[in-house]
């Protein structure tokens, strides 16, 4: 039986194709086993969060917004197609819906949609070694997880720098990650003496007379008002939820796109009242504010130095850090 089994398994195993599915407004990629369109649908449906309110969806290539509603051609298709999930009344695009934002050396909306996401990203840093610094934390992880040699040819350059490139995105992203704990550990502590003050405080009050139930008021200014709108993507929402703190892992233009939201709106969008959403638009000020800063010291340091405002390759800081 056992052998049967995994026969079964193995069977069951080559009949399922790997696909790689994502939103339309949302650079977060899933991957997904699927044997035929239907499943695929499914499991996508689940994996990008995708209201039932919103279905069916459809299915169209990454690549250049083929429609795929045909089984014989899903079937067809190499393993690692990467999909794009559109829901109800949703149409594929090639641009960009953010067109604000000018730091980033070369605009998404001038970008072939049929260049892979790693090498927008490596033509970004093509052009600036400093866009480093604004790019986010999933971004980061991208340009790492590429192949050395793959990374090289794309930038011209050897794959000695492309180590000492891929060793500083780590760098970066480790920072990141410290000044998360960090942040995490501070809240913690400070929980912990709030709620060591309630206890003592408590201690030492004589037994509270009861109250009598008062009407509450509706003021019409409930969090979860829906009448108030928010542009931002649900992937950038779930991030603002559900991540400790968001800011540091959002790019730059999304950080952007936060501070320009209605703090109504915000709380509205979160299910949050306006004093935490205001007090999150006020962190992503100032990581905003503290990466444009960083980039702004380089090319100062650059310009000074040599009177050029990008970080050239061949004077980018060797990195001793091993992988």
């Amino acid at each position: 039986k056992a052998r049967g089994g995994t026969a079964r398994r193995q069977w069951m195993a080559a009949r399922l194709k790997r696909c790689v599915v994502r939103r339309r407004d949302g650079p977060e990629q899933h991957g997904v086993a699927a044997s035929c369109l239907r499943e695929l649908r499914d499991k996508a449906c689940g994996v990008l969060a995708i209201d039932k309110a919103r279905e069916p969806i459809t299915l169209v290539l990454a690549e250049d917004g083929t429609i795929v509603d045909d089984e014989d051609y899903f079937l067809c298709l190499p393993s690692n197609t990467k999909f794009v999930a559109l829901a109800k009344d949703e149409k594929w695009s090639s641009k960009s819906l953010d067109s604000g934002t000018s730091w980033l050396s070369e605009s998404v909306d001038e970008v072939d949609s049929a260049v892979e996401k790693w090498k927008q990203l490596a033509r970004q840093l093509k052009d600036d070694l400093s866009n480093i610094i604004l790019m986010s934390e999933e971004d980061l992880q991208v340009l790492i997880d590429v192949p050395r040699s793959d990374l090289a040819a794309e930038l011209t350059q050897s794959e000695t720098k492309i180590q000492v490139l891929q060793d500083t995105l780590q760098q970066v992203l480790d920072r990141r990650e410290e000044e998360r704990q960090s942040r995490q550990l501070l809240e913690l502590y400070l929980e912990a003496l709030k709620t060591e003050d309630s206890i003592l405080s408590k201690v030492g009050e004589p037994a509270a007379a009861p109250r009598k139930e008062m009407d509450v008021v509706d003021t019409g200014t409930s969090s979860t008002d829906t009448s108030a709108t928010t542009a931002l993507s649900d992937q950038v929402l779930a991030a603002l939820k559900e991540k400790p703190a968001p800011e540091l892992c959002l790019d730059s233009r999304d950080l952007e796109k936060v501070l320009k939201e209605n703090a109504a709106a915000l709380a509205s969008a979160l299910g949050w009242d306006k004093q935490k959403a205001g007090a999150l638009q006020d962190a992503c000020d100032q990581e905003l504010s503290k990466r444009l800063k960083q980039v702004q010291t380089l090319h100062s340091l650059r310009s000074t130095s040599k009177g050029k405002k990008t970080l050239p390759w061949g004077d980018w800081p060797s990195s001793k850090r091993k992988k």
